[in-house]
């Protein structure tokens, strides 16, 4: 008897991953079936639409041989990060400079090892410097007829005019809160604390897989949509701005953490550690380099990771006030943060429509001062007194 595991190889499989995206999934496909893919391509959406996961599936589909199966070894190779003409690039810091730049255009001039395609993975390309983007510029001006470079960033507009025009646009939406609610269902999520995910991640499918199944992240969010009920006079703003930081801080450690120590871990192992013999004091002299590197690079990370974390819960911020304005004008419309519908319908009440939109104002403007590298507990303490009425345009 042949069982599920003896059967064909299923083409098309590594895009099942993709929630929301049927148009996009279509666009791919037909340029995998084609053979005759484009040399640059472009992903842009939303955080937490899938980039980099809709990225890497057409990476697997043009490297498998049954157009991504997502069973054989190129494909859980691709899916792994190791497949040999797979370069996958992740910034680790705020910034990707030209050097590096310039080592990944020479690694990817490279004929491919095992595959038709040598495939370059830039996720996050709009951290490029003014300077790696032109050196990026050149290697998608004139690359070698089997390389394929394929760059993310949130939309067209983070990345020079003349790289966008060289390359095919790839648009992801935001998945719709039952896509994304049934994500997690089939993952195994109760289906009540599926949907209230969904909904508060606005479309973030890591950030909602995380609000529903670790209590922590959701007692952060907690703590951050607290801050329209604390922001009341001068102490409140200050106490709510220092709320809003800490819960930031505390997860963006969190997150760090996981990622630094088998990093490390993985480091020493890699340079013998624990070992005796001949070699071992140059071993150990390149050891501390490389760990000098490491925790360079781990600390540029974390302040991003800081950042977006921030950023994070001031648009849990912003969903929160426009959730507020949603009751004010009497919208018909579904509440991002409907597990909080009393505060929102008493902020509702206390004011008005106009008051609720500069508070918006306010914190879209402080997610500006923090991208401008204003100091967070500053910016953040500047929006928190225009939410209590205290700001220039309170």
């Amino acid at each position: 008897m042949t069982g599920p595991a003896d059967a064909a190889p299923a083409p098309w499989a590594v895009f099942d991953q993709l929630t929301g995206q049927e148009q996009v999934v279509g666009q791919l496909r037909a340029a995998v079936t084609s053979g005759r893919p484009a040399h640059a391509w472009m992903f842009t959406g939303p955080p937490g639409s899938g980039r980099s996961v809709a990225a890497r599936a057409f990476a697997a589909a043009l490297l498998c041989p049954e157009r991504g199966c997502g069973r054989c070894p190129a494909c859980r190779q691709v899916a792994a990060g190791s497949h040999a003409d797979l370069l996958l690039v992740r910034p680790d810091g705020l910034s990707f400079g030209v050097r590096l730049t310039r080592e990944l255009v020479l690694r990817a001039a490279a004929a491919p090892v095992s595959g038709p395609w040598r495939i370059v993975l830039f996720e996050d390309a709009d951290r490029a410097t003014e300077q790696a983007a032109n050196a990026l510029l050149k290697a998608i001006e004139e690359p070698p007829s089997r390389t394929i470079w394929l760059l993310c960033a949130p939309s067209a507009a983070d990345l020079p005019v003349t790289i966008r025009s060289r390359c095919a646009q790839v648009a992801l939406r935001q998945p719709p809160v039952a896509a994304v609610a049934a994500l997690l269902e089939r993952e195994g999520v109760a289906s009540g604390v599926a949907l209230a995910a969904a909904r508060a991640s606005l479309g973030h499918i890591g950030r909602a897989r995380r609000l529903a199944t670790d209590p922590q992240a959701a007692g952060r969010r907690a703590e951050v949509l607290a801050v329209p009920a604390r922001a009341r006079g001068l102490s409140g703003a200050f106490t709510a701005a220092q709320a809003i930081v800490k819960a930031a801080e505390t997860d963006a450690e969190t997150t760090t953490q996981a990622l630094d120590e088998p990093e490390r871990e993985a480091m020493r192992r890699a340079l013998g550690e624990g070992s005796t013999g001949k070699g071992v004091a140059s071993m150990v002299r390149g050891a501390a380099g490389a760990l000098k590197d490491l925790e360079e690079r781990q600390k540029s990370r974390a302040t991003r990771i800081k950042r977006d974390s921030l950023d994070l819960a001031l648009l849990d911020l912003a969903s929160f006030y426009r959730d507020v304005l949603a009751v004010q004008f009497g919208a018909a419309v579904e509440l991002a943060n409907a597990d909080r519908e009393g505060d929102v319908r008493a902020v509702a009440a206390a004011g008005d429509p106009a008051s609720t939109i500069r508070r918006i104002e306010a914190i879209m403007r402080c997610r500006e001062r923090l991208a401008a590298n204003v100091t967070p507990l500053l910016a953040v303490e500047e929006m928190a007194l225009a939410l209590a009425g205290h700001g220039a345009d309170g």
